[in-house]
């Protein structure tokens, strides 16, 4: 720390006063060298030169003016000075006679400002403590508006899922519902139906025994049935002669297309015309035989090999039909030599059943064929 001694400080103010004075002379000769310098660097550099130098005139003028008030000014300050001066010394004694009194102000000073500069590092580090806990504060409010802001979120997906879980309970309870009413239904249904499945069991019964009857009816038909197929296979075999175009085979009478068609047509040839005429006699012979009581017909098929039918044919357009048009020409020929048209059903199944595998000429050539079958309604 510092002390003030003023019974041995020199007096300083004689020297002060001087220097102050030279000072403000320098700085007056200064300026007027430096407005010197600039007039004439003006003068020189500026087209107009009279209008300059009025101009530096004026402003001379102006200058002479402010020295002269700066002049003023200094004799003022240097009386001021001086009574500053006079007053001083006056004060001097009074002062050395208060010198002891102030080093113990001084001193009690110097403690006070120990003392507040060790109240004011307490209370710098109480203010860094106290920083620190507002920037801690401040971080926990930023951590605590992130946990509202997302605790809002959560809130939001709850809300939607509960929303969502809402909806999915209302359709489960209208579900539930539908089913609970179908379950009822159902339930009635089912009792009415083991109250009507008890009456179809006691129908059920009654027809049996009608079926069993009329089974036995018909098995005694089908044997009575068989006896005349065989009776007409024989017949028609012994009408046609003896021919490989010819065979029974099983339950039926089978001739080959080409004994009765051209190839690819579904014209009766001559021949086959006079081939039909011998099996409409056998047919009648066995309308007269077969007793009224007997439900028969004889079922004339038409089958193909599998050649693809020839592009542009305008008769036909493929196997299937021309199978058809070949077993009804069969059955219109019947007709015209007499037999009854409700005896004869002609039906076309192309390449769908061949005989034997199409594999040869041979073998597709017996594919192609017509077969009579003489069954019961």
């Amino acid at each position: 720390m510092f002390r003030l001694n003023f019974r041995s400080k020199p007096n300083t103010w004689p020297a002060f006063i001087d220097l102050f004075s030279n000072l403000v002379i320098i700085l007056i000769f200064l300026l007027i060298v430096f407005v010197f310098l600039w007039t004439t660097t003006s003068v020189f550099n500026k087209r107009n030169g009279v209008k300059t130098i009025a101009e530096l005139k004026q402003m001379n003028i102006e200058q002479t003016a402010q020295i002269n008030q700066m002049t003023a000014d200094n004799e003022e300050a240097m009386r001021l000075l001086i009574q500053a001066r006079a007053e001083l010394l006056s004060n001097q004694d009074e002062l050395d006679s208060k010198n002891l009194s102030m080093i113990d102000i001084i001193t009690a000073y110097e403690n006070e400002v120990s003392k507040v500069k060790s109240s004011d590092d307490a209370a710098r580090r109480e203010v860094a403590e106290l920083r620190e806990q507002l920037a801690q504060t401040t971080a926990i409010k930023e951590q605590l508006v992130e946990l509202e802001q997302q605790r809002s979120i959560l809130q939001e997906k709850m809300q939607k899922q509960v929303n969502v879980q809402q909806e999915l309970i209302d359709a489960q309870e209208s579900e539930m519902a539908k089913y609970t009413s179908e379950l009822k239904r159902l339930n009635a249904a089912l009792t009415n139906a083991d109250k009507e499945l008890l009456s179809q069991q006691v129908k059920y019964i009654e027809m049996s025994n009608k079926l069993n009857k009329a089974l036995a009816d018909k098995v005694a038909e089908l044997q009575d049935m068989r006896e005349y197929q065989s009776e007409f296979y024989r017949a028609v075999k012994i009408a046609l002669g003896d021919t490989e175009s010819i065979e029974v085979d099983g339950d039926r009478f089978i001739v080959q297309s080409d004994i009765l068609f051209p190839t690819g047509s579904y014209k009766l040839s001559t021949e086959g015309k006079k081939q039909l005429r011998l099996v409409s006699n056998v047919i009648k012979e066995m309308e007269m035989k077969i007793p009224s009581d007997i439900e028969w017909i004889i079922r004339v098929d038409g089958h193909t090999d599998n050649k693809p039918v020839v592009p542009g044919n305008r008769a036909y357009s493929n196997n299937m039909e021309l199978s058809l048009l070949r077993a009804t020409a069969v059955v219109n020929e019947l007709v015209r030599d007499g037999v009854q048209s409700k005896r004869l059903v002609p039906t076309g199944f192309g390449d769908m059943y061949p005989f034997v595998p199409n594999t040869t000429k041979a073998n597709m050539q017996k594919n192609r064929r017509i077969e009579l079958k003489l069954t019961n309604k």
